[in-house]
């Protein structure tokens, strides 16, 4: 939800892995020890605090106070959207969200980006566009800004709202679903493939309890995790209004269970038991171990998209709420910590070429198509790696993420990049590309250096 429009002789291989877990366990606050802020006493748990900024705003000093002293994440609440980067085709502009990114690094937070695509806030000319034009123009979006930002950001919101509200549980009726539908799936490919380390995340609204709704988004999740499309998260936005669904806990434990981060991506509440809801939320995600972290979508009410409704923490002038009481209460009060896995592996390699596999995965449309390459290193790790895929007649290459090309038709060679041509033994990189024409089997091989 947004203001605007709610709208990476021969010598022995060595590695070594350390692994280290952090378990679900119940950490509890003293009164002495006690948290002050939101981002810190979220961060007892392993969790962020985070609000949505608008760059427009970082002039305000009352504006920035808060933002400094309490989040430890913003999300771009509108400068990172397809309209606002990329406003001509092929022609990008990241100055506001640049202008984000630098506020948050200058104080030491994360930043979550939002959202590589949505039916609304879309340029004109995207609007204008239609099948397989629209498809090869929205997964051209993710890549390039999705690369623009690697590294950079620490969650994104790779698709927005999809799914139609009502019984039905089935996706919304727009023009991105009209393009097939395996866009979503498409997307986050192209995410995964343009920022490896980046999470991503499907984001949604009214889908806070279980309905049918939040039931499809399931069903996708699950069908996702299953064929290993690369999903990471999902996003629960949770505009409320007085009251919280009494099975909210419940549902975002029923997601988390298929092998996904949670996270409250939109907080704002209104009505006179905005204080109650308030703390009963953050003690939700408190109980789920992977519900990572909450976002309130703006800071003080004044800067809300529900104009008079008065839903955050702070008021117009930046004081501080009872509902910020009932949030830092809770905070401090404790939960379980989110479950951290932290592996580090260190790789020696003799100079002697090493062998590797690769195999390729094709989504296609009328006129055009994206493809995954998975490259694999054999018994040896990889220090470098060159592919090469046999593309039909009529058919070309178009755009390219994670590899180096010669040529575009015909016998095309991929190499390494700076970050994946490094491989451990067993393990994988992936790079891909979007072409027009239709293509069956690519036929790539794989040998190493």
């Amino acid at each position: 939800m947004n203001l605007t429009t709610k709208s990476a002789s021969r010598a022995a291989l060595v590695t070594a892995t350390v692994t280290v877990s952090l378990s679900a366990s119940l950490i509890l606050a003293s009164s002495a020890s006690a948290a002050t802020t939101l981002g810190a006493a979220a961060a007892q748990t392993g969790r962020y605090f985070g609000a949505a900024v608008s760059a427009g705003k970082l002039g305000d000093s009352t504006y920035t106070t808060v933002l400094n002293r309490e989040f430890t994440s913003v999300t771009a609440e509108n400068e990172m959207k397809w309209d606002a980067t990329e406003p001509n085709r092929g022609q990008f502009n990241h100055t506001s969200g640049e202008r984000v990114l630098a506020q948050a690094a200058s104080t030491g937070k994360q930043v979550r980006g939002h959202a590589l695509l949505w039916h609304q806030q879309q340029p004109g000319w995207a609007q204008r566009l239609s099948g397989s034009d629209l498809r090869q123009a929205a997964i051209n979006h993710v890549t390039r800004v999705a690369t623009h930002y690697r590294g950079k950001i620490h969650s994104w919101d790779v698709v927005n709202e999809a799914f139609a509200d009502g019984g039905g549980g089935g996706r919304r009726d727009s023009n991105l679903q009209r393009t097939g539908n395996d866009w979503i799936e498409a997307a986050f490919r192209a995410a995964r493939a343009a920022d490896p380390n980046a999470k991503l995340c499907y984001n949604d609204y009214n889908t806070d309890g279980v309905n049918a709704k939040s039931t499809g988004i399931y069903a996708m999740v699950r069908d996702f995790k299953a064929r290993n499309v690369p999903i990471d998260c999902v996003g629960f936005q949770s505009h409320l209004t007085n009251s919280v669904p009494s099975d909210y806990q419940a549902n975002l434990q029923r997601f988390a269970a298929l092998g996904v981060d949670v996270q409250i991506t939109e907080l704002d509440i209104s009505g006179a038991n905005q204080t109650a809801v308030y703390g009963s939320v953050t003690r939700s995600c408190l109980a789920v171990p992977r519900c990572t972290g909450i976002t309130v979508w703006g800071i003080r009410d004044t800067d809300s998209w529900r104009t008079g409704q008065n839903p955050l923490l702070f008021d117009g002038n930046g004081n501080k709420k009872p509902a910020y009481t009932a949030v830092l209460d809770a905070l401090n009060a404790g939960g379980t910590t989110t479950t951290t896995t932290t592996t580090t592996t260190t790789t020696t390699t003799g100079p002697a070429p090493s062998t590797c596999t690769a195999s390729a995965s094709v989504n296609s449309w009328t006129g055009g198509f994206t493809a995954t390459v998975k490259v694999t290193a054999g018994s040896t790790a990889l220090r470098g790696w060159r592919v090469t895929t046999s593309l039909p007649p009529g058919t070309t290459v178009t755009n390219a993420w994670s590899a180096d090309r010669s040529g575009d038709s015909g016998t095309v060679t991929w190499t390494d990049v700076d970050h994946n041509g490094s491989v451990a033994a067993g393990r994988s990189a992936e790079f891909g590309f979007l072409g027009t024409g239709s293509v069956a089997d690519l036929a790539p091989t794989c040998a190493g250096s």
